[in-house]
């Protein structure tokens, strides 16, 4: 078997404590969550595993210093390693690197420029660096795959991605992620808004809610501990303070969290919209003789306390949380981007449902049916009617979270909307330390 030749090297080893420009450096050790030594001022959406290294072309820096920026130089905004001879923004996710004869990294995503790099370019212009107007000039981030120690002049080889790979997984998730936290985060305010003690944490890759008033997981949470894990000790403080047991976000797999007992596993189901559509016209859902669905006018209070009346009943809640929603939902079907609908069946209200649109995804909010309707396919009725109302205010993936192994989750298969990643909830005692 040939061995590939190098397609690159290493030019510059960077660290710093946080911020910018960091430093170079004669050697580094590269572990699971980046070079050792090395920090981020905006921890929030810098680091982590599957960010756990950040790297730089030279020939990205030659074309932006050509540009008139000529603070730009390696290590100024803020890659780990500078890389010369790889045009590596062109890099597939998933493309792995091998580094001298230890490190294997592979490729996450764009590293998206923000505040702190701003000094390096002209009239703080960091966009010149972003992928969206530069595809060629961004930063990338890689998830280590192999530990081991970088120098400047070690060789680089370039692998093509493996079929699944772990990065473009984590890569979609990225973006669900964001948009099912800004789901969560409309809730959480609308129920501080109507008077409850919701203590709401909202930065970077985190989002997190701790309330006294309101027992149990649906105000007790925080998500983020997939990108950003060193902020757990910051949200096991948030229930510790606020007296409540609460349930972190994790990953199955996550080795952060291995061997710890997770509550309730759910899938992350995610698919093309243009599937989904094919898969509603053609039979995803059946044809109900008499179902009716309608969309909650956010003006009508009587409609919106009637969803409200169905969502309790349809699961089951029971007080406080029961109340709270009734309380709340006024204000939440008036948020960006949130739209409720209820099912009726012969004229008379059987079910309720609901999606919040963001970024170009349809989120399907949690759909509930009355008991005596049930075993009819309202459900699937129920989601083939979100995606084509999703479709029609432009999203291109419909995404939606269901426990495994349930009727819920067979329903989105049909609609072709796969799971892509398993997550648990680990609970955390408030009097623990």
């Amino acid at each position: 078997m040939s061995i590939e030749p190098p397609a690159g090297r290493v030019l510059q080893v960077n660290v710093s404590p946080g911020g910018v420009p960091k430093l170079a450096v004669d050697e580094g050790w590269v572990g699971r969550d980046g070079l050792d030594g090395d920090a981020h001022d905006h921890d929030a959406v810098h680091g982590g595993p599957h960010r756990a290294i950040c790297l730089f072309a030279s020939e990205a820096i030659e074309r932006v210093r050509a540009d008139g920026h000529s603070g730009v130089g390696p290590g100024s905004v803020g890659e780990n390693l500078t890389t010369q001879g790889i045009e590596l923004a062109l890099l597939p996710v998933g493309t792995r690197l091998a580094i001298g004869d230890e490190v294997v990294l592979e490729i996450s995503g764009p590293a998206n420029p923000c505040d702190v790099i701003k000094g390096a370019f002209v009239a703080g212009k960091s966009g010149r660096i972003s992928i969206l107007l530069h595809p060629a000039d961004s930063r990338m981030y890689a998830r280590v795959e192999r530990d081991g120690v970088v120098r400047p002049g070690d060789p680089i080889r370039v692998m093509p991605a493996r079929g699944g790979t772990v990065a473009a997984v984590h890569h979609e998730l990225d973006l669900l992620d964001t948009v099912e936290r800004e789901a969560w985060l409309a809730m959480w305010r609308a129920a501080a808004e109507s008077g409850f003690d919701v203590r709401i944490v909202d930065k970077g890759d985190t989002a997190a809610a701790a309330s006294p008033d309101l027992p149990g997981s649906v105000f007790n949470r925080a998500f983020g501990m997939r990108q950003v894990p060193i902020h757990r000790p910051r949200m096991e403080a948030l229930f510790r303070d606020a007296g409540a047991p609460g349930w972190l976000v994790v990953g199955v797999d996550d080795p952060e969290f291995a061997g710890r007992e997770l509550d309730w596993p759910v899938g992350v189901h995610v698919g093309p919209m243009a599937v989904a559509l094919v898969r509603a016209a053609d039979g995803g859902a059946p044809t109900i003789d008499g179902l009716a669905i309608r969309r909650v006018d956010p003006d009508d209070a009587a409609e919106a306390a009637r969803w409200a009346d169905l969502f309790v009943a349809g699961f089951a809640i029971e007080e406080p949380i029961a109340g709270a929603w009734r309380r709340l939902n006024p204000i939440l079907v008036r948020a960006r981007g949130y739209q409720q609908f209820i099912g009726s069946l012969d004229g008379r209200d059987i079910a309720a449902s609901a999606l919040f649109n963001r970024r170009r995804v349809g989120w399907l909010g949690a759909g509930t049916v009355l008991p005596e309707a049930r075993g009819r396919g309202i459900q699937r009725a129920l989601i083939a009617d979100r995606v084509r109302r999703a479709a029609e205010a432009g999203s291109t993936r419909v995404m939606a979270t269901a426990e495994i192994d349930t009727p819920s989750a067979a329903n989105l298969e049909r609609f072709a909307i796969r799971r892509i990643w398993t997550r648990g909830h680990l609970r955390v005692d408030p009097s623990a330390r």
